[in-house]
């Protein structure tokens, strides 16, 4: 009976065995990595299809003149040829059915690829030499202008004709340039006809400048239909098709794949079933031959498990609690976090709003418009316009007119350009506000050279339309403070702050003049106090303590954020921010206190 049961387990270990290593076999099968690989392959047709796009888009942006630099048209290709490179280098499985069709496929998109390689060359020599033309056109006339500006008298008279038909045959190459018809190069061919007659009855210093213009022009009707075809030439290659082609291909043999891995998993799943039914009927042997021990066993293991089902919920319930608090707290920050930015943007956004209303304003009472009524009048006098600026009463004033409107208009333009470097120092600051937000989680801050005189400037600028509606008179108390190394954006971020706060104590001030009174000392080698003096409201005694605290305010629509980020940044300098009031009715004064070190110092 011994005997019996060590073959019977011999035979039973030998099947286990078998069906182990079949189904280790099967496993490996139906693990193939070439789900991944037709993934990758697509992904890489893909990227070829989107730099295909950009080609086409850099070729009609060259078309256009929007870039002069050629560089775009050849690093597109140079990255489909290291992407192509890549593409033949995987090793996609596809089938002895599919594989001459996948090959040939291939071999179209090479063809097609290096066919437009070959337009684009085409047009980048055809379409340089017309740019270069197109862009000489107004030197080329102003040459001719300036001769004919040199003459004078009746001469002058004879040759306005030629100089008018001059200009039209500019402006008609200029529109061919855009819109390409046979009427339009049939107008030029006319114009150069008469340029050519009208050449021959100018003085000889005229003839070279005109000489000059009629050649670029006559490469211009030359080149610009050569530069039209390869366009039209280059959008019919299909290169486009052809890696819709290889995707297509792909899907198909990834299809076949499938297929037979789907047949590997049945086997799979048919010798698991076997494998898990011997082992069951092992182990059910195996029970009966230590049913003795297992009865101690489970009573053992019964008791281990209640304890141990204890401990686990038990366990589960205080990491339940843990991952609770930590998301509350999580939320907590980010939310605090939020709120700053926004309250610290929003005073920014004041200034901003302050400087883009200046600049509607100034563009709406623009000096520029006088330039049109200017020009309207030249136009109705084209005819005898040297007459009219020379004889007529309106006409002696235009040119004093002209010159006094490009000054207005200089300084106008100054204005606006002074206004909009404000503003975009605003929406910088705005920028540096998220930053120095973001590094309140510890990172360390960036410290520049800080002018603070300038910085208060700054502070003052951003809160000058709220400052200006509330009628608050701001008194300066500067003292001789040294350029500082320090976080100009974190004291921007303060100053800002305290500012609008001040301005706000003093909004329900009518019992005496609102004044502000900023001060700048430098207490000793290595302190430097800055503080904010508002004449409004003041601070109830039992508020001091809570002042800076998170979510504290006074007012209905406030939020209690802007002190508490500005208590918070003071921290991050190793500085602190102090409040003191005398009471309600009394004013408050807010006072930085931050450590000094000179520009140029080491940190």
């Amino acid at each position: 009976m011994t005997l019996y049961r060590r073959r019977t387990s011999l035979a039973l270990g030998f099947i286990t065995l078998l069906l182990a290593s079949t189904l280790i076999f099967l496993y490996v099968k139906s693990s193939s990595n070439q789900a991944s690989s037709y993934t990758q392959s697509r992904d890489l047709i893909r990227q070829l299809q989107q730099l295909n796009a950009q080609w086409d888009s850099e070729v009609l942006k060259a078309r256009i003149a929007i870039t002069h630099n050629y560089d775009p048209l050849v690093a597109p290709l140079t990255e489909m040829t290291r992407l192509w490179a890549e593409l033949e280098a995987h090793d996609s499985y596809h089938s002895p059915q599919d594989l001459p069709a996948w090959q040939a496929s291939q071999q179209a998109y090479r063809a097609a690829i290096q066919e437009k390689a070959r337009r684009i060359d085409q047009f980048k020599s055809h379409n340089a030499v017309l740019r270069n033309s197109l862009a000489f056109l107004p030197t080329a006339e102003d040459d001719i202008q300036a001769q004919f500006n040199q003459v004078d008298g009746d001469s002058k008279l004879q040759l306005q004709s030629v100089a008018t038909d001059t200009y039209d045959l500019l402006l008609s190459s200029l529109e061919f340039a855009q819109v390409t018809t046979q009427e339009r190069a049939a107008d030029i061919l006319v114009g150069l006809g008469k340029l050519a007659v009208n050449k021959e009855l100018l003085p000889s210093e005229f003839r070279a400048p005109v000489e000059i213009l009629s050649n670029h022009i006559e490469l211009i009707l030359r080149e610009q239909p050569v530069v039209n075809t390869l366009l039209e030439e280059i959008a019919a290659i299909p290169v486009a098709e052809r890696l819709d082609d290889l995707t297509t291909h792909l899907n198909q043999d990834q299809q076949a794949v499938d297929l037979v891995e789907q047949q590997y998993h049945r086997y799979l799943l048919v010798f698991s079933t076997l494998l898990v039914a011997l082992l069951l009927y092992l182990t059910i042997r195996l029970l009966r031959s230590f049913a003795e021990i297992n009865r101690v066993n489970r009573a053992l293991q019964a008791v281990n498990e209640t304890l141990e089902q204890r401990v686990e919920r038990r366990t589960q319930q205080l990491k339940d609690a843990q991952s609770e608090l930590m998301d509350s707290a999580r939320q907590a920050g980010m939310a605090e976090i939020a709120t700053n930015v926004l309250h610290n943007v929003g005073n920014v956004l004041n200034s901003v709003n302050i400087s883009a209303d200046l600049v509607t304003r100034k563009l709406r009472s623009s000096k520029a418009m006088g330039l049109g009524k200017a020009m309207q009048l030249i136009n109705e006098r084209q005819g005898d316009l040297g007459t009219f600026i020379t004889e007529d009463e309106k006409g002696k004033l235009l040119p004093g007119y002209l010159n006094q409107l490009v000054d207005a208009i200089a300084v106008e333009q100054q204005g606006l350009i002074e206004e909009l470097g404000q503003l975009s120092k605003s929406v910088d600051h705005i920028k540096d506000i998220v930053s120095t937000q973001q590094s309140y989680a510890g990172a360390a801050s960036l410290k520049e050279p800080v002018q603070i005189s300038a910085l208060m400037e700054d502070a003052l600028r951003m809160n000058a339309g709220a400052l200006s509606r509330h009628n608050v008179t701001v008194v300066k108390h500067y003292g001789p403070v040294p350029e500082v190394l320090g976080d100009k954006h974190r004291l921007l971020l303060i100053m800002v702050n305290l500012i609008s706060n001040a301005k706000y104590a003093m909004s329900n001030l009518t019992d005496r003049p609102r004044q502000m009174t900023l001060t700048v000392l430098q207490l000793d080698d290595d302190t430097l106090q800055i503080s904010v003096k508002d004449e409004g409201e003041g601070i109830p005694a039992e508020n001091m303590t809570r002042i800076f605290t998170h979510g504290f305010t006074t007012r209905k629509e406030g939020h209690g954020f802007g002190l508490h980020s500005c208590a918070l940044a003071a921290v991050e300098m190793n500085g602190q921010l102090t409040a003191h009031s005398d009471g309600p009715g009394q004013g408050a004064i807010f006072t930085l206190t931050i450590p000094l070190t000179p520009a140029g110092s080491p940190v």
